[in-house]
């Protein structure tokens, strides 16, 4: 015969073993104000002593709260979005709630209503989205309007946070630039991106605003491959002597491509990437880079939900707008 096994303690038990009502426990575990601070003591000594876990299904259903926030994320493979939701996940956590997480490859009114519709049923108390390629307007149009919210992305109809994609680039510009070089190419990321259209503006109105020539640029994908087959043009081009790249893997891509022309980075080209990936540093050469704030992405994501949750009736705040900072490694130099 198979055994039966042993009950998991309930209230009950632990009231018993507190020496108090299984309402008194109750009141406990919904953080009631009535409870005196030596009975509540008591009860979570007995709770810990029985390893008594509440159930979140019951006290969903008493306090109207799942403790959960649903995240919608496209294109979860890629650096910034996985590391975005590592920073939600921990501060989520921090902050007493647990993470539930869409990982969506479309914006399709099915998909995206289809992931509402499974947090719905797990009863979230709020949602982030991280809309990557998809539209900010295109993303609010499917998610529901009884739900407390925060996007990531540019202002929307939503509290959004925002990462700073501008600014940046056209530091790295202005950089290589001070360097000596004539002018810096670009390899930008998709074009539905508006996280890539930011950059690409962001370097344009630099060498704009420093009177240098503008050259003409090529939208690919964030994905090391299309660094390197646009990389191999701009290496086999010797006027080509600096290029800042959307990301770290494009500029990945670039590093090999101008490797194998048999050019040498930095002394016939500089390079500048964008994210700071953790490998970045270990680069041959170390990868010179925009470093985003990935942690604060998510922390303010987090503090801006749990805000709206606290005070439901408050006005949203301002976007929290995230700076991003140039670091310089040895994939740059003097134009030659």
């Amino acid at each position: 015969m198979t055994a039966t096994p042993p009950a998991r303690p309930g209230l009950r038990d632990v009231a018993r073993l507190a020496g108090v009502s299984h309402q008194t426990v109750s009141r406990v575990f919904k953080d009631h104000p009535m409870v005196s601070p030596k009975t509540r003591d008591r009860v979570l000594a007995a709770a810990a002593q029985l390893d008594f876990r509440p159930n979140a299904a019951a006290r969903a259903l008493a306090t109207g709260r799942s403790s959960t926030l649903g995240v919608v994320s496209f294109d979860t493979a890629l650096h910034g979005p996985a590391s975005i939701i590592a920073a939600i996940e921990r501060h989520a956590r921090e902050a007493g709630f647990f993470t539930s997480v869409a990982g969506l490859g479309s914006a399709g009114r099915g998909t995206v209503a289809g992931a509402v519709e499974r947090f719905r049923d797990q009863g979230v108390d709020g949602l982030i989205m991280i809309p990557g390629h998809v539209p900010p307007e295109e993303a609010v149009r499917h998610l529901p309007g009884d739900l407390p919210m925060v996007m990531l992305g540019p202002p929307a109809a939503v509290p959004t946070v925002q990462a700073d994609h501008y600014h940046a680039p056209g530091e790295a510009a202005r950089y290589l630039l001070g360097l000596g070089h004539r002018t810096v190419h670009h390899l930008p990321g998709p074009a539905d991106w508006s996280e890539a259209t930011e950059r690409t503006r962001g370097w344009r109105d630099a060498l704009a605003a420093a009177g240098a020539e503008i050259p003409g640029c090529t939208p690919g994908d964030w994905s090391a491959r299309s660094g390197y087959e646009r990389g191999r043009v701009l290496a086999a081009d010797p006027d080509v002597t600096a290029v800042f790249a959307a990301n770290d893997q494009i500029a990945l891509g670039l590093l090999w491509a101008i490797h194998e022309s048999g050019r040498r980075v930095p002394e016939d080209v500089s390079v500048i990437g964008f994210d700071d990936i953790p490998e970045a540093a270990f680069l041959t050469p170390p990868l010179s880079t925009v470093r985003q704030d990935f942690a604060a992405l998510g922390r303010h994501c987090v503090e801006l939900l749990v805000a709206q949750l606290t005070d439901p009736g408050a006005a949203p705040g301002p976007a929290a707008v995230v700076p991003s900072e140039l670091v310089i490694r040895r994939s740059t130099g003097p134009a030659r």
